[in-house]
């Protein structure tokens, strides 16, 4: 059986990352090593861990963010597959069995997620339509949102060495930001069964802590498309996202009475504007 690394990256969820472990020492084909990052806690995370979890490994690091947290865990893991685990969400207790054995089935993907269950201030919802999962070639469906969760997914460690690692430089959308890398060369296996409890609608999300996230999907995007590494149909739907999130991030600026930040990003959409237009000439 291939071997699996579990990376999870913790701040201040001392209650939620001993639900987290628990589920992850539930597993029915145990990972050969599990490691909490843990980001600067301040509430008992670490004497938690070590009294009741002895097994893992424990890291920490001053407010360096999720991203460092996660390339740190990537770094100082052994195993063949990563799977990620956010502190504050759990996996079902055949996640990693069924996991594995779909990719051994499978063996042409490096990359597999799973549907999820949400579970919104206690009560379980239904996520809308446009977080619908897929498989195959998703690239055009990660341009809009991250539609991969980190704790659902398992990767090979090969794609870190090829498309890099989590983007330290943002402070959020890190995992949209490479699964875009990731999506526009590789297939996805997808597995329709929810074998995550994914919660949310705690004030520390990130998503509650900056406005206009989508500026740092545009940076993203902006990233992807000049790599180099993009196709002409590629580029062409990433120019059209990018537009469309530019202009969306500009009302809310505008909004905000924002102007310089206004002037900046207007300046922006003339100049993808214009490289869109050159590319549609050209067919």
């Amino acid at each position: 059986m291939a071997s699996v690394s579990v990376i999870i990256p913790t701040y201040n969820r001392r209650e939620s990352l001993r639900r987290a472990l628990t589920s992850v020492f539930q597993q029915t084909v145990p990972p050969l090593e599990v490691l909490v990052v843990d980001d600067g806690s301040t509430d008992g995370t670490k004497e938690m861990v070590r009294a009741e979890f002895p097994q893992v490994t424990y890291l920490f690091q001053k407010n360096r963010g999720v991203s460092k947290a996660r390339n740190r865990g990537i770094t100082e893991t052994r195993g063949e597959w990563i799977a990620f685990l956010d502190s504050d969400d759990e996996w079902m207790p055949r996640k990693l069995e069924k996991q594995l054995h779909a990719l051994h089935q499978a063996p042409q993907y490096r990359i597999c997620h799973t549907n999820e269950i949400w579970i919104r201030r206690g009560k379980r919802v239904n996520p809308r339509k446009i977080h619908q999962k897929h498989g195959g070639y998703i690239f055009p469906h990660c341009l809009p949102l991250c539609i991969i969760s980190p704790s659902s997914v398992l990767i090979h460690r090969s794609l870190f060495l090829e498309y890099g690692m989590f983007d330290e430089a943002l402070p959020a959308v890190e995992d949209y930001d490479l699964w875009l890398r990731i999506c526009a060369h590789e297939a996805v296996l997808y597995l329709d069964e929810p074998l995550i409890r994914k919660y949310g609608g705690h004030a520390d999300q990130l998503s509650r802590k900056h406005w206009g996230m989508d500026r740092f999907r545009i940076y993203a995007l902006e990233k992807v498309l000049a790599s180099g590494q993009l196709n002409r149909e590629q580029t062409l739907l990433v120019l059209e996202e990018l537009l469309r999130k530019i202009t969306i991030f500009v009302q809310g600026a505008k909004k905000r009475h924002k102007t310089d930040t206004v002037t900046r990003y207007e300046a922006k959409r003339q100049y993808y504007e214009a490289m869109q237009a050159a590319l549609l000439r050209g067919r």
